[in-house]
């Protein structure tokens, strides 16, 4: 995996909570604008961590009830998943190397806990 995915309600289960590596997911719009500052950074994040940490997008405007089930009250809003549970939260824009410290301690809980 080196792109970053858009999921749907129907597709989230399968592409976050069933997934096998760490995910994150950034919930955003298109019309926000530190969401498409945000998106250059989550790509080349998807490339550097590919087979390690899956990344995925929600559209909150078209995906209304995982916006509601994820208590999403500002965008953008990642949350980061291990093991289908959400463990962490970041909102706002966040920077490159803010994001890469935190997918490097997702992806070495996450192998600690396998190993």
């Amino acid at each position: 995996m080196n792109t970053v995915q858009h999921v749907s309600n129907s597709s989230f289960p399968r592409e976050v909570l069933q997934s096998s590596v760490p995910v994150l997911v950034d919930f955003y719009a298109d019309w926000c604008g530190p969401c498409r500052m945000l998106a250059p950074t989550l790509n080349k994040l998807a490339i550097e961590f590919a087979d390690r940490v899956k990344i995925v997008k929600v559209n909150v405007d078209t995906e209304p009830e995982l916006a509601n089930q994820f208590r999403v009250e500002s965008i953008p809003l990642l949350v980061f998943f291990a093991d289908g549970k959400p463990v962490g939260r970041a909102a706002g824009l966040v920077n490159q190397s803010g994001l890469r410290q935190a997918l490097n301690q997702l992806t070495n809980a996450a192998g600690k806990q396998t190993a």
